[in-house]
């Protein structure tokens, strides 16, 4: 009898701990979940003042400010920006392409690279990580850089001019090296074992190993792609050939030009929309690659994290 009483205020004492511990579970849940929700409305905020800017009317920013919810709706910002959809949409194609090109390119290269930098059986591996490094701590200057893209390698006014400066970069190169050092060295020596050369061993079995890295750094390079003028204000001088960023950059300046010369000539009660058109341009530029990110968010903290703590 007195065997069945301890193992009822045993069961007794378990549940009651399994009911407290289910009560601090769940308070820490709410707690957690009302900070994350607290947190992620913040970083929205920025971004809906950004959108809820692009359809106020300009005399009412100037007027009132900026607004998360504003009095008047007006579409003058588009209007204006899509004054010639043409080349708006000849920008994004432009943009579009080198941003694909250049990322598989860059994705290929570098996962390449970091899988030579990665095998132990490579005498240079270290000589080579160094070089690759030292470039992150000194440039050879603006005015070389130039020289050689034009001069030496003709790409003045051409795609690769957009292409080939942002291609390779010693942080994602060092990136997938360390990735491609937490895959077991035991899977590339069985392969060995089975007669697989080292092209096939990278395609077949070291490329879909490292889907969470490729995804970070795909990630970074089309960033990157995406949002890149200054090659453009070097390079490019046709207006075909103008992507989206600099393109959005030329309309601005467009616009901060008529503002200051012609606002003398210009009735009272019309101004151009400048402060509008800045928020219009924004959200153009940045709303299709924001679509990209929730493809790769899974594969980002696992690439960047993986193979950065070894044991």
């Amino acid at each position: 009898m007195s065997t069945q009483v301890k193992q009822l205020a045993k069961a007794d004492a378990s549940k009651g701990s399994r009911i407290k511990q289910d009560k601090e579970t769940i308070f820490f849940n709410i707690i957690g979940y009302t900070l994350l929700t607290l947190v992620s409305l913040i970083c929205l905020i920025p971004f809906w003042l950004i959108v809820a800017g692009s359809f106020t009317d300009e005399m009412e920013i100037i007027s009132k400010g900026f607004q998360l919810f504003p009095d008047t709706v007006s579409f003058e910002a588009y209007k204006s920006l899509f004054s010639t959809p043409a080349q708006i949409y000849r920008a994004y194609g432009v943009t579009i392409g080198v941003t694909i090109a250049g990322s598989l390119l860059g994705i290929f290269l570098t996962s390449m690279a970091g899988y030579v930098l990665s095998r132990k059986d490579f005498a240079m591996r270290n000589s080579i990580s160094f070089f690759i490094y030292f470039t992150t701590l000194f440039s050879g200057g603006l005015i070389p850089w130039y020289i050689l893209m034009t001069k030496n390698l003709g790409l003045k006014d051409s795609y690769w001019a957009l292409i080939l400066p942002p291609l390779l970069s010693a942080w994602n190169i060092i990136l997938m090296r360390s990735f491609m050092k937490s895959i077991p060295e035991s899977i590339v020596e069985s392969a060995k074992i089975d007669g697989a050369g080292d092209f096939k061993i990278y395609q077949r079995l070291i490329l879909p190993l490292s889907t969470p890295g490729l995804a970070t750094i795909g990630l970074f390079l089309a960033l990157g792609y995406w949002n890149d003028w200054f090659n453009a204000n070097m390079f490019i001088t046709t207006d075909s050939k103008y992507p989206l960023q600099f393109l959005l950059y030329k309309i601005l300046s467009s616009a901060a030009v008529l503002q200051t010369n012609n606002g003398a000539y210009l009735a009272a009660n019309v101004v151009p929309p400048t402060e509008t058109l800045k928020m219009a341009v924004a959200v153009v530029a940045t709303g299709p690659i924001i679509l990209l990110y929730p493809f790769v968010q899974r594969y980002f903290v696992k690439g960047l994290t993986v193979g950065a703590v070894k044991g």
